[in-house]
């Protein structure tokens, strides 16, 4: 039996609870819209707020920490990830909270694994987040592996709470928006930024400078800053983007790619002539 759910986290713990209601162990726990066709029969799982609060708490009252584990492991990019999860439930119901002690137990591990790989990728996110101002409101655009936005939204809301911004995640295609101390997250299917004006041009041509200007050539060493700024990053931040990047769009000449003689430009970046980094006043 395979069950099909709506994809949220309450109908995944709909699915949990109905194992229990009808005695039987599913196959495979997959979201409707993912599973195209399968020969094993299927049945649909309605999602109840009341049953998933059940289920929940009943975890958390075995361990906060498996409740935890459980929530953020639903965010990550984990292979059947429902399944994984959905075993874990069913041996802390069953065993208790003692295996949990050990992260190389086979039930906990994948699941372990993928949500430090889901909250490293949400620390390394909080400094590589690149916004650009767009009418009065911030936005900017990442690419992640894992549903990080649930993770950041405290830390950003905390950082701007007197700004209204939004974050679009180009890979599960939702975005967190927050205005007036309110955030949410919501579905967005089809976003593309807007050019920036004139003094969002300048002030990312000036971020390229100084990045450019302050790298040292006799010290550069592109292997080590990958380790520190893994290089699937860098598709949305603006040292590393190409020059159309930094077209005003009240311009109609192309703007040169930004760079200074002495310093390191970014990759496909060649250093353009005619401009050096600013100078600042005596």
């Amino acid at each position: 039996m395979i069950y099909l759910y709506d994809g949220s986290f309450h109908g995944f713990l709909c699915c949990i609870f109905e194992s229990y209601a009808k005695k039987e162990s599913p196959t495979a726990i997959a979201c409707d819209e993912a599973l195209s066709f399968t020969l094993f029969p299927t049945r649909n799982i309605a999602t109840d707020s009341g049953h998933a609060l059940r289920v929940l708490r009943k975890v958390r009252t075995i361990s906060p920490y498996a409740a935890k584990l459980l929530q953020r492991g639903f965010l990550t990019c984990l292979a059947e990830k429902e399944l994984c999860l959905y075993r874990l439930t069913v041996k802390l119901l069953r065993e208790g909270p003692g295996f949990l002690r050990n992260s190389s137990d086979e039930t906990l591990h994948p699941v372990f694994s993928a949500v430090r790989h889901l909250n490293g990728e949400a620390h390394l996110l909080k400094g590589f987040v690149r916004f650009s101002e767009l009418g009065g409101v911030l936005g900017g655009e990442i690419e992640p592996k894992n549903r990080v936005l649930p993770l950041l939204r405290s830390h950003f809301c905390a950082r701007y709470q007197n700004e209204k911004f939004f974050i679009y995640d180009r890979t599960h295609h939702e975005a967190l928006f927050y205005a007036a101390g309110r955030a949410v997250i919501r579905p967005l299917a089809d976003f593309q930024m807007a050019p920036p004006d004139e003094t969002e041009a300048h002030y990312r041509l000036l971020w390229k400078r100084f990045y450019d200007t302050i790298a040292i050539r006799e010290r550069e060493n592109p292997q080590l800053r990958m380790t520190h700024m893994p290089k699937r990053y860098w598709g949305t931040m603006t040292e590393f983007q190409p020059p159309e990047h930094f077209r005003a769009q009240s311009s109609f000449a192309d703007v040169p790619a930004p760079g200074v003689p002495d310093g390191t430009p970014a990759p496909a970046t060649p250093p353009a002539p005619g401009l050096s980094a600013p100078v600042s006043a005596p």
